[in-house]
């Protein structure tokens, strides 16, 4: 070895022993996670130009950007979504399957989040009765709380329960949303026995009052609005009553036709709503103000509740994420500002993405379809009478989802277990002569799949609880959903305009950069660990972003 490589090996290796301990062992004060509901990867490209320095591009062009991240599995819905970023795994594992499904012991449809053994906090009129007590693994969230030995803060805030919820995990201080009957932030009883002063001090502020009187109008000259369509189409939903999908719109007068707080959900005022609540809740539970690193989970719902009305194309969507770049510059000079510039980290992703409207697609000879599944229960049971006389063997048909009668098998003695993999395999082949339907897998195929097994199969698979989920899922073509959106669309599929979502790093930790490696979503909750120096989610099957601490 020559004499100058010895001597720089030494000086480096001499420069590692000198670090102080207080350096490998190094954390933000804070941690925020951003999740916004329903967004596309495409729009930080689509709207660049028209965003400020402060909000996505500090993030794209001052953090890390992972440009080809996408969900794993299958469906591609919002409860799911939020637990996966959160838990670094997927339904199979964490149990949170769909925003509802059915119960095979209840015999009913229950919430993701729905806990009957709560009650609201902060409203009595209220919908308070949630917890996270269906998610079955821990999130990042519980990890810092365990690590710290609780002494560190987790607060989740949302306009959605569930995404406020499942994001702040089991062991959370608090987890507040938005009750539209009232236009306050509610909890539960799992969290407390009464709001903090500051939250009431916060919802007496009475900000939605102040939001639902002015004009909707967009923030360019609308003409400058080349990014998207015509602000006048046949496949948007009307918003709040009005008579045309069109700007502006009169806030004040649309609340008085379409039943009061619930129609700032629809626009994106509920975005700064919810950045006055984040910025609340850093003041008033002092977030990031000591030695111990405290997690402040935002999930903005907003965009999903307007995107399923007006589709990925509207003018409206949009000035949505437009304004939404304002509100995330607000944030983040108020964490410069209260926190420090430096001092913590912040992630932004998405829960799923969106299809493009079926019906724009169909006029476009793009294929694309809707599919209906409002008879197919009393269908296939017609179907199979004939192999099963005397028998309902469909129980319940939850979207994508078919869930057998077991007790229809249970309670007969000379049935047997090879009957319900005949009619599974039964129902899959009726499934394949149905227009738009691409595959259908039986719960046995799914259960003895390999979790790691590529392809649409394994998106299934790892969407697929063995106890919770049905007894055969359906997939549909690409461009193809349910009926009855003939305006608006939806999510779901594992297809790629589902699939791929932001997922944005900053602050401390992070590297500047970007890669377009493949990251699955479940990379997110791993990569924040490592940052933390705590140990991954129980459930966690993701790996940390390798090239966000590589040179």
């Amino acid at each position: 070895m020559k004499p100058s490589i010895i001597i720089l090996a030494f000086f480096v290796s001499a420069n590692v022993l000198a670090q102080p301990a207080r350096q490998v062992n190094e954390r933000p004060k804070l941690v925020v996670g951003i999740v916004v509901d329903q967004m596309r990867q495409e729009y930080l490209y689509r709207f660049y130009n028209k965003f400020g320095n402060g909000g996505f591009k500090k993030l794209m062009n001052d953090g890390f950007m992972v440009k080809n991240a996408h969900y794993n599995y299958a469906p591609t819905v919002t409860g799911p979504g939020h637990a996966s970023v959160y838990t670094g795994s997927t339904p199979a594992y964490h149990g949170i399957i769909s925003n509802e499904w059915y119960d095979k012991s209840l015999k009913k449809e229950v919430n993701c989040v729905n806990d009957p053994t709560q009650k609201v906090v902060g409203s009595p009129e209220g919908k308070g009765d949630i917890s996270p007590w269906r998610l079955l693994t821990t999130t990042v969230t519980d990890e810092l709380k365990l690590f710290t030995q609780k002494r560190a803060k987790v607060v989740g805030v949302s306009i959605k329960d569930r995404g406020a919820v499942l994001p702040a995990g089991h062991m959370a201080d608090a987890a507040y949303w938005y009750d539209s009957k009232t236009g306050t932030f509610v909890s539960s009883t799992w969290y407390m026995s009464q709001l903090p002063q500051w939250v009431e001090k916060f919802n007496a502020l009475g900000l939605p009052d102040k939001y639902l009187s002015q004009e909707w109008k967009t923030l360019y000259p609308i003409e400058q609005y080349v990014e998207s369509g015509a602000d006048d189409t046949p496949y948007e939903n009307k918003l709040g009553g009005k008579d045309k999908p069109t700007f502006p719109y009169n806030l004040k007068e649309l609340r008085a036709k379409s039943g009061g707080y619930d129609l700032l959900v629809n626009v994106p005022f509920a975005n700064d709503f919810l950045v006055e609540m984040a910025k609340a809740a850093i003041d008033g539970e002092k977030m990031g103000q000591d030695e111990i690193t405290d997690f402040l989970t935002i999930s903005f719902s907003q965009p999903d509740i307007l995107g399923h009305g007006v589709g990925p194309n509207a003018v409206e969507i949009e000035d949505t994420y437009l304004r939404l770049d304002k509100s995330l510059e607000e944030l983040l000079k108020n964490l410069d500002s209260k926190v420090g510039a430096g001092k913590y980290t912040v992630f932004l992703s998405a829960d799923h993405a969106v299809a493009d409207v079926a019906q724009y697609l169909k006029d476009n000879k793009v294929p694309a379809g809707y599919f209906s599944a409002s008879n197919m229960k009393a269908t296939l049971n017609d179907f199979l009478k004939k192999y099963f006389p005397g028998k309902d063997v469909i129980e319940y048909v939850d979207g994508e989802q078919i869930f057998f009668n077991h007790d229809a098998f249970q309670n007969d003695p000379k049935a047997s277990g090879v009957e319900l993999m005949v009619a599974a395999e039964l129902v899959v082949n009726f499934l394949m002569t149905q227009e738009g339907v691409a595959n259908a897998y039986a719960e046995n195929v799914l259960r003895q799949g390999r979790y790691d097994e590529a392809g649409v199969k394994g998106m299934v698979i790892r969407g697929h609880h063995a106890k919770r989920s049905g007894d055969v899922v359906v997939v549909l073509e690409s461009g193809w959903y349910g009926a009855g959106r003939v305006q608006g669309t939806t999510h779901g599929s594992p297809y790629t305009y589902d699939t791929n979502v932001p997922m944005l790093f900053y602050g401390f930790g992070v590297r500047k950069g970007s890669s377009v490696r493949y990251h699955p979503i479940t990379d997110i909750a791993p990569t924040i660990s490592s940052i933390l120096h705590i140990k991954f989610p129980s459930g966690c099957t993701g790996q940390p972003v390798a090239e966000l601490f590589e040179d």
